[in-house]
């Protein structure tokens, strides 16, 4: 499966592969209570949440890294 940015957090979160390049640019978060409010939105959907503190250069970086896999 490819993954991108608009990938949604829970396929993502399935592969062990792109749960790595998210601890790696965003650290763990796994613990954060609102994650599942947001397991179906892509994460660029979830970067466009102001408290999702994940700015654009960081997104960029992490759909270049997710397109590698």
């Amino acid at each position: 499966m490819a993954f991108s940015v608009d990938s949604t957090l829970k396929e993502l979160l399935a592969d062990e592969r792109a749960r790595e390049v998210l601890r790696k640019h965003l650290g763990d978060r796994s613990n954060d209570p609102r994650i599942n409010m947001v397991l179906y939105l892509s994460l660029r959907t979830i970067a466009s949440f102001p408290e999702a503190g994940i700015s654009q250069e960081k997104l960029k970086a992490i759909d270049e890294d997710l397109r590698k896999l």
